[in-house]
């Protein structure tokens, strides 16, 4: 089973951050050009870099987008963005920057009526749903919105299934417990959704710590694995992520 290592820039004032579980109050800013991380991801020979817009999804209409069109610029169709997707017109704006995807978060989750809509009129390869998700007591997964702080009322399993017969789906996963936290990934939860929807196009998010984490993710059948501080911390390194590549 291939799984395609995907970096992570986070976009913030211009500049890269990650955020501890998705709090702004908990920012880790880097000091590498989000341009300049951009190329140096992608002449690793990766096949997809995920960009996300936090001041956009915080506000809306993300205000880092003339960063966001020089990122696409280097490898147009292989960059998808998310980050304040709320209406079919954001979905065009970023597109327009020679983006291959966006990922479309809270909106997905609260409309799904309207972003069917959007698969029609863009096509599903356009399309990553990206579903924020916190487990009960009793492993079942609740989805979580705006920036994790509103209960959906959802279950990921009726989310994936709102979605059905659209073409093959794209869909990010987050344990919203893991991500930044460094804990690793949450194995079980991403080989209980691909034995469910085993045609998924599933990018696992949340907790990677180092390429043994991504080997593992790769056992659970996902396609993709969003790989954030641990890139930007070195402790993955460049040759480790080379061994996933197709030419590897």
């Amino acid at each position: 089973m291939s799984l395609q290592p995907i970096p992570a820039i986070d976009l913030k004032d211009g500049g890269c951050v990650r955020l501890y579980q998705g709090r702004f109050d908990r920012v880790s800013e880097y000091a590498q050009d989000p341009v300049a991380l951009a190329s140096r991801y992608l002449a690793l020979g990766v096949e997809w870099l995920h960009v996300v817009d936090l001041d956009g999804a915080r506000a809306g209409a993300g205000g880092n987008r003339e960063i966001i069109g020089r990122m696409a610029a280097l490898a147009p169709g292989r960059v998808q963005v998310g980050g304040g997707i709320r209406g079919r017109d954001d979905v065009a704006a970023v597109l327009a920057l020679q983006v291959g995807r966006v990922v479309v978060g809270s909106t997905a989750a609260e409309q799904p009526a309207e972003v069917r809509g959007w698969f029609e009129a863009f096509g599903p390869e356009r399309i990553v749903l990206a579903f924020d998700v916190q487990l009960d007591e009793a492993g079942t997964p609740w989805l979580r919105t705006r920036g994790w702080t509103e209960d959906a009322g959802l279950s990921l399993w009726d989310a994936i299934e709102s979605y059905a017969g659209l073409g093959p789906l794209n869909v990010l996963c987050t344990d919203v417990a893991r991500d930044g936290a460094m804990a690793g990934p949450n194995l079980e939860l991403y080989a209980e959704c691909m034995r469910r929807f085993p045609a998924l196009q599933l990018q696992a998010s949340g907790g990677v710590r180092d390429i043994r984490d991504v080997e593992a993710l790769r056992a659970t059948g996902a396609s993709g694995a969003i790989i954030g501080k641990a890139l930007l911390d070195g402790r993955i390194s460049d040759e480790e992520i080379r061994t996933f590549l197709p030419n590897a």
